[in-house]
């Protein structure tokens, strides 16, 4: 297995490395080859990733990737939109576990709010929300595959808004369609009122398909259910790569005082594991479980631990 390493910026460089010993651990064969994409890029060559850097990632099995700093320039392209399109990452696939409940939010990566056609101007500025029923199509299919195959006592949720954009009737007409085409039970649900009662009834719901923006949102919303961002892996998967990342983003009040939480960087470095194959998922997450629930946790879990203690401990757990 060859693994793609993008640190990133910011605590993207500090909890990435600790991510890669659960690899090693895993996968003692595996080759890891690093790639510097992000703002120190930015700054050195005037952009965060170009063409050479796409070809690289292109070589691995997977990518393990880190935080990534918005440069201050008005003009500057999304490093993370460019990886998803060129890679063909349609859909972000984003956990969150806790106690009596297993949400997936399945979210569309290639178009929505995030179809990267703007136009700035000095008095309006304007981005094109796209929805195509072929991106729907697909994301709804694998949407109800996740579905099949780990919530299969579910009910598919399909968070929307199409009472207000229009736009998102086409989405959810289409996510329906194959719902129904596949036989799975759903309902939809508009997304405010949706990501309101996630929060207070978690135990309600098991695989949500959205569209990008609110996606987004709402994933980063059920942070609130298990401890914050530092918990929340993510997985972008296409039909021919992967890329795995925690879903915070490179914290630069933190960076450089070796306490970022590793957990959300070591989750997705689990997903990376299981989508090629390795089996590790519950071991994971109990050593997790197990670390915490011993008093080692790093300060946004209200503890004193640093990143690199937090991860000898949980790798201790694991050995």
């Amino acid at each position: 297995m060859r693994v793609a390493v993008v640190r990133g910026d910011g605590i993207g460089k500090e909890v990435i490395p600790q991510a890669v010993r659960v690899l090693d651990h895993y996968a003692p064969g595996a080759e890891f080859f690093e790639t510097e994409i992000g703002y120190g890029k930015w700054k050195r060559c005037g952009t965060g990733c170009d063409d050479s850097d796409i070809e690289a990632l292109r070589e691995a099995d997977s990518i393990l990737f880190g935080a990534i700093t918005t440069p201050p320039d008005p003009n500057y392209k999304s490093v993370m939109l460019k990886i998803r399109k060129d890679l063909g990452l349609y859909a972000n696939l984003r956990p969150v576990h806790g106690d009596g409940f297993s949400i997936m939010v399945v979210r569309e990566n290639s178009e929505g709010l995030y179809s990267g056609i703007e136009e700035i101007g000095a008095e309006m500025s304007t981005t094109l929300r796209v929805v195509t029923k072929k991106a729907s199509e697909r994301i709804a299919r694998c949407a109800c595959s996740i579905l099949l195959k780990d919530f299969r006592n579910s009910t598919l949720t399909i968070g929307n808004k199409a009472n207000v954009m229009k736009s998102d009737v086409l989405f959810r007409d289409t996510c329906i369609n194959v719902a129904d085409e596949m036989g799975i039970p759903y309902r939809t649900s508009y997304i405010d009122a949706l990501t309101f009662d996630t929060i207070q009834n978690p135990q309600r719901y098991g695989v949500i398909v959205t569209t990008n923006i609110f996606g987004d949102i709402l994933s980063d919303a059920l942070g609130h259910l298990v401890g914050g961002l530092g918990m929340l892996p993510s997985a972008n998967i296409g039909d021919e790569h992967s890329l795995f990342e925690p879903v915070h983003g490179s914290a630069p009040d933190i960076a450089g005082k070796g306490i970022a939480n590793p957990v959300a960087a070591i989750r997705s470095a689990g997903m990376l594991l299981e989508h090629n194959g390795i089996a590790c998922r519950d071991e994971i997450e109990n050593a997790i479980a197990g670390t915490i629930s011993s008093g080692i946790s790093t300060p946004d879990l209200r503890g004193t631990a640093d990143t690199v203690s937090f991860t000898d401990a949980l790798i201790n757990r694991l050995r």
